[in-house]
């Protein structure tokens, strides 16, 4: 039986904020009219109405970048009727979900979906260029290991010789969008004397790289 071989092991923690690049916004809007597919774009009264202000927006430091009808989609229909049976003025809830591509944007957005009366923001999902920033944190925590290893094998009076095992562990850390929020968002178009919405709004989330590496030694 081959006996393990003489091994020191060095622990690495490495962690990195990164910042949002792009956003899904995931809104209701309830409407008066059934309409399904995406006929429901054009068709629903109050569907088209957020349709269209959100297309027409431009955003003040780049207004040639408009928000494109493309990065809006329908998800699905909730159907409402409090008879039982399905009728033409039966109302639906629309659920959407809106591409913020460009996060400068993302305030005026806001602005236009709390201005509209029947709309409500549920929730902002946040999206990150992760890889990149991953495999170049992993690169960081595998230099910190080995300089590391050189100055306690050194210490040791003993040679690194290669690798005896390795164990890698990726997790991120991120903070919610605080629920109160999107419901004073709810509540906002109900009134009509309410200031327009002026934020500017950043999102981050911490990677955390934990590395665990065994170097096999010459002889203690």
């Amino acid at each position: 039986m081959n006996s393990k071989p003489d091994t020191i092991k060095i622990s690495i923690n490495h962690k990195e904020e990164i910042s949002a690049t792009h956003a899904d916004l995931h809104v209701t809007v309830k409407g008066s009219s059934i309409v399904s597919g995406d006929e429901a774009m054009k068709k629903a009264k109050e569907v088209n109405q957020l349709v269209e202000a959100l297309t027409n927006y431009k955003a003040s430091a780049e207004p040639s970048r408009s928000i494109k009808e493309e990065a809006i989609k329908l998800q699905g229909v909730h159907l409402e009727t409090e008879s039982g049976v399905l009728l033409k003025s039966s109302s639906a809830v629309y659920r959407l979900k809106i591409r913020c591509e460009d996060l400068n944007q993302l305030a005026g957005m806001l602005d236009i979906i709390s201005s509209q009366k029947n709309t409500t923001l549920e929730r902002i999902e946040w999206k990150y260029n992760e890889d990149d920033a991953r495999n170049k944190m992993l690169q960081m925590a595998i230099e910190k290991a080995k300089l590391k290893a050189a100055q306690v094998a050194g210490a040791l009076n003993v040679k690194l010789l290669g690798v005896y095992d390795l164990i890698e562990n990726i997790y991120d850390e991120e903070m919610p969008l605080a629920r109160p929020q999107a419901m004073m968002m709810k509540s906002r178009a109900a009134l009509a004397d309410a200031p327009s919405l002026s934020m500017d709004i950043q999102h981050t989330k911490t990677l955390h790289v934990n590395l665990e590496i065994w170097y096999r030694v010459s002889s203690f």
